[in-house]
């Protein structure tokens, strides 16, 4: 056996393949030249086997530092070879990392309360699922009012008089009773009405809030709805107020907004001068104060501000078009 051209092949060998194909037909467990070659060593007498024993393990160690010699030699040369195959300029800038950010509607919620919180309001919320009493009756709604229509509103099963809330008026409700004028506070939420189309949704949200002390007025109310808009929006946004009718003021406005670049006015805010009746079903004396009150869209304002065209497209969870923002 000419062990001395194995030594020279491995030497030779261009890559790691090679290399282990060789190291393989030398001391493969079953059929390896030199595994066969040692095996012998156990049909000798003891003389044969102490000389053949001493030259296989020279022979065995030669192969061996000769195959790791090789081995190192050709990682080396892989490497040598990557300033030619595979640059690197450790100057360059890493790509961007991709990270997550707030959906656009808690967002927008925390800068509504940032803006107000500089004019004074708190926040504060309250349940989702509300008793008609709250959600309508101390609002002066009628008994017969059609919000109080199975089709306009969610009602809850098998708990009567209850419904998921229209608006978070309710909680301005609850505020009321439990603090006592002077008082400025803004609800933020989700609210449920049986509506959908581009602009409607069955699940959306507002924000709504209030104002009471002596001698809140209509010019109070149209400058703090100005200032919000303004600071929401933009600086430059186009705005008018409308009269309207709403049970809880008297009397009632809707704010409408310029939606893009159709010149069409979108009602994003509806306010007014709290009713009389509301402020007696909360123990407070209308001859003694008065307030306003408003309810903004949340979508609707994001609407306009980033031209979108379609309310249902903050729900549907696409990340190319959240990825926007």
């Amino acid at each position: 056996m000419d062990w001395q051209q194995y030594i020279v092949s491995i030497k030779q060998a261009k890559n790691s393949s090679e290399l282990d194909a060789l190291e393989l037909q030398l001391f493969g467990r079953k059929q390896g030249l030199l595994t066969e070659e040692l095996k012998k060593l156990g049909t000798m007498s003891p003389e044969e086997r102490k000389i053949k024993g001493i030259e296989l393990n020279a022979l065995k160690k030669n192969l061996e530092d000769a195959i790791a010699a090789r081995k190192q030699s050709l990682v080396h040369a892989t490497f040598s070879s990557l300033k030619e195959t595979d640059p690197l300029d450790p100057t360059l800038s890493l790509p961007p990392q991709p990270h997550g950010h707030l959906h656009l509607i808690p967002e927008f919620i925390r800068h509504v309360e940032d803006v107000f919180g500089r004019m004074g309001f708190d926040t504060a919320r309250g349940n989702e699922i509300e008793s008609e009493e709250y959600n309508f009756f101390k609002l002066n709604f009628e008994k017969d009012h059609a919000a109080l229509d199975m089709q306009a509103t969610f009602w809850i099963k098998d708990q009567p008089g209850n419904v998921l809330r229209t608006h978070t008026s309710p909680v301005q409700i609850h505020y009321m009773e439990s603090h006592t004028p002077p008082m400025r506070m803004i609800c933020p939420g989700k609210v449920y009405r049986r509506d959908s189309d581009a602009t409607h949704s069955p699940m959306f949200h507002q924000f709504e809030g209030l104002m009471v002390g002596p001698d809140v007025s209509v010019a109070n109310m149209k400058a703090i709805m100005s200032e919000a808009m303004r600071a929401l929006i933009a600086p430059d946004i186009e705005f008018r107020f409308r009269t309207s009718y709403f049970p809880f003021v008297e009397p009632g406005l809707e704010v409408d907004m310029k939606f893009g670049d159709s010149e069409k006015w979108l009602e994003v805010v509806g306010c007014g001068m709290i009713h009389p009746n509301v402020l007696k079903n909360v123990k407070i004396d209308p001859k003694k104060f008065s307030g306003f009150a408003f309810g903004f869209g949340v979508e609707r304002l994001l609407m306009i501000k980033h031209g979108i065209g379609d309310l249902r497209s903050f729900y549907e969870g696409n990340t190319r078009f959240l990825a926007q923002f």
